[in-house]
């Protein structure tokens, strides 16, 4: 069997599409995030270092133009901070309140902060700026700065009288430090990121577990289905969905072709048990015919009065073979719809005694008891003349063949309206003879069965006549049904629809 690869394949497929759209998304909402944040924070931190830069230099110009143009008295200014602050006269002389003796300095980082003092000072632009450090040693001085010029009397487009230099740390003496922030801030998302993953593959696998379950009841089912077990079924699932749907369709499915490989089989077997009632009915009469042909070829039987005997023997066996063909075929022609139904309205009360009149003399040597039950003002039927004396005539013969003398057989109807509201006459049979089995009851139209299998085709019938009964009811529009006990006799009753336009009138 190949539908657990099958099955291990469609689920990988479906778990890593959705890890990888999944992963995907989260893989870029941490980048976007991470990079958002630091892009925020190093925003954030220029802008403050702008701001505390340009304060400074307006105090520092102020100061300056305050004590005369002097430089002294920037203690006042500045603090105990970590900062790199440094002031410059246009001689690009330091005039630093304190000397910067606890920083150190790179060397490849002091040029950098020469020229922007120098652009400062000279061209009075803003500077800003990294300085490196030295990777590895926590003790040289890094961080961002900003380089600015300082006017006289702090008053911004006025005479520039020196430049400021403000450089902040990336770590602190306190032990904190911007970076580690950022680095925490990734870290957390990181973290998240996985632990979203884990989430994800652990989501994706139940999803897919549920999803292919259905799946694979219906390769199972269908596997064994292939084997020839057509009572395979699948699980709905609770969910309506294409999935639900698709199991539902295929119970639809099994279930259809359960019930017609099952009506198949029964053909089958019905038409085994047909050609071997055909043989058997067959085999009876052709024997005669040529037992008695060969007598009278042969001179063995010599006489004239025997010789006519026979010859009429051979001739009611002809007639024999002769009428189970017409049955045959008309069976034939009834259930291929290759017979024209020729419908018109129809008195059943008018029929049934004309049907009755054809059968009486049969049934009165018999000693049954004919009667006629149907009321006058019956309404007429939309129906065959000529098929439906068809139907009464074998109704009335297998009645008369199962029913003792002394007995009787009654026709009777009644008006019956349906769910949709349409009318039908229902004629029944009913007579009071032997009876049939329950076990056999259902069986009665099947074509060729008897009742009583002993019976041979010269006194049990061809075993057509129901069949053919219900073949042309059916045509019809109606249904044939059978009611009986044994020793209660049987009442078979069949449909037909009303025509509404046409009543009997009684003369």
């Amino acid at each position: 069997m190949r539908w657990p690869a099958v099955r291990s394949s469609l689920r990988v497929k479906l778990v890593l599409s959705y890890l990888g759209v999944a992963l995907g998304a989260i893989l870029l909402l941490v980048v976007v995030i991470s990079l958002a944040v630091q892009n925020y924070f190093n925003t954030a931190q220029h802008d403050q270092l702008l701001t505390r830069a340009d304060f400074l230099a307006q105090q520092v110009g102020k100061l300056y133009s305050q004590n005369g143009k002097s430089w002294t008295g920037l203690n006042r200014i500045t603090d105990s901070s970590p900062d790199l602050f440094v002031v410059v006269d246009t001689n690009q002389q330091s005039h630093n309140a304190r000397p910067p003796d606890f920083v150190n300095l790179s060397q490849n980082d002091i040029p950098a902060l020469n020229s922007a003092l120098f652009q400062a000072l000279t061209k009075g632009k803003i500077v800003t700026g990294s300085l490196q450090g030295t990777p590895g040693d926590s003790s040289v001085f890094s961080g961002l700065y900003i380089s600015l010029p300082i006017y006289d009397n702090g008053q911004t487009g006025g005479k520039i009288v020196g430049a400021l230099l403000l450089a902040q740390p990336d770590k602190y003496p306190q032990g904190f430090a911007p970076g580690d922030v950022l680095a925490t801030l990734d870290k957390v998302i990181l973290i998240t990121g996985v632990i979203l993953g884990i989430v994800v593959i652990a989501f994706s696998v139940f999803l897919t577990r549920r999803l292919t379950r259905p799946l694979v009841s219906l390769t199972v089912a269908a596997e064994q289905m292939k084997g020839g077990d057509y009572s395979q079924r699948v699980e709905t699932p609770h969910n309506k969905d294409e999935i639900g749907t698709l199991a539902q369709t295929f119970n639809d499915m099994a279930g259809k072709i359960e019930t017609d490989v099952t009506e198949l089989r029964h053909q089958d077997q019905l038409r085994r048990d047909m050609i071997a009632n055909i043989a058997h009915d067959l085999v009876t009469p052709l024997t005669a015919i040529q037992g008695f042909s060969e007598a009278i070829a042969d001179e063995v039987i010599s006489a004239p009065e025997a010789r006519y005997e026979t010859a009429q023997l051979i001739g009611r066996e002809v007639q024999r073979l002769r009428r189970l063909v017409s049955d045959m075929q008309n069976m034939t022609a009834l259930e291929t719809g290759r017979m024209q139904l020729d419908t018109a309205p129809l008195n059943m009360r008018a029929l049934v005694d004309e049907v009755l009149e054809v059968i009486g003399p049969e049934c009165e040597q018999a000693g049954i008891a004919l009667r006629n039950e149907i009321a006058p003002a019956t309404p007429l039927v939309l129906a065959d003349s000529d098929r439906i004396t068809q139907v009464l005539l074998n109704l009335l013969d297998n009645a008369r063949r199962y029913t003792p003398a002394g007995g009787s057989i009654r026709v009777g109807a009644s008006l019956e309206v349906d769910a949709k509201g349409a009318k039908w006459l229902d004629i029944a049979v009913q007579d009071s003879g032997s009876g049939i089995d329950a076990a056999d009851l259902h069986s009665i139209f099947d074509r060729f069965f008897r009742i009583d299998r002993a019976r041979s085709g010269s006194h049990g019938g061809s075993g057509l006549g129901l069949s053919i009964v219900k073949a042309i009811i059916t045509g019809h529009g109606g249904s044939v049904r059978a009611e009986s006990r044994p020793g209660e006799g049987t009442r078979i009753s069949f449909t037909l629809p009303v025509a509404e336009s046409f009543k009997f009138q009684d003369n």
